[in-house]
């Protein structure tokens, strides 16, 4: 019997590593796109995947695509909560640190499609980097988990909530904040792609990273320059 095909999409390195260290379950060989340039209806046609599974995708997917294959995204929050961009550091910066990875069907309306699976997800400790990996980890198992179960997605309940992306600006430490929140705001910027933390003064800017929190005190690497 032919291999049914498997198609993960993802340009972050958590999940590329991960993908190239997974074996799917028997009977499907996998695929992996990690452009936009490489996600055409014509590939993936030849490719005739049951499932396209998106990993920490920054970007629209085409109707041609979700209407054409079973698409699944992964979203770190417990939707309908939680939409949109950003939002591993939008719940941090909230305070909101015991949240859900949701598995829904990509539709047109962003992060609204029915859910095939939701896992807890914590992000009381450790910086974006470390968060990524373990979603990275929980990801691939649901991944198991869908295509072994072909579970059928169930329409998302409660409360709509819609985060905007961050920009970059935003990564400028705010004043007044307690250690835990000072903690928060440096760790929740510290991952490859991301904005660091930083401080900017007298044409310095300082940029924070690998923070940690003892005893009400945070403590941080830090990089300097001057500033354009």
């Amino acid at each position: 019997m032919a291999s049914k095909n498997i198609v993960v999409a993802t340009h972050r390195p958590w999940h590329k590593a991960r993908f190239e260290n997974w074996n799917p379950p028997q009977g499907y060989d996998k695929f992996l796109i990690q452009t936009q340039a490489e996600l055409t209806k014509e590939r993936l046609e030849n490719l005739a995947p049951v499932y396209i599974f998106f990993p920490h995708w920054s970007w629209i997917i085409p109707r041609v695509i979700h209407e054409a294959f079973t698409c699944v995204m992964f979203h770190p929050g417990d939707v309908p909560f939680g939409r949109g961009g950003s939002p591993v550091q939008n719940l941090i910066v909230r305070g909101i640190y015991q949240t859900q990875l949701s598995a829904f069907q990509v539709v047109e309306e962003l992060d609204a499609g029915p859910v095939y699976l939701k896992r807890p997800l914590d992000l009381t400790w450790g910086s974006a980097e470390e968060i990524f990996e373990k979603i990275s980890q929980l990801t691939f198992e649901m991944i198991d988990e869908t295509i072994r179960a072909n579970p059928v997605p169930k329409p998302q309940e409660g409360e709509v909530v819609v985060w905007k992306r961050r920009k970059p600006e935003e990564s400028c430490i705010p004043s007044g904040l307690t250690p835990r929140r000072l903690y928060d705001f440096i760790r929740m910027l510290d991952a490859e792609g991301y904005p660091r933390a930083f401080l900017a003064c007298k044409g310095y800017r300082l940029e924070f990273y690998n923070a940690h929190l003892e005893d009400g005190q945070v403590t941080a690497k830090s990089t300097m320059t001057v500033s354009a």
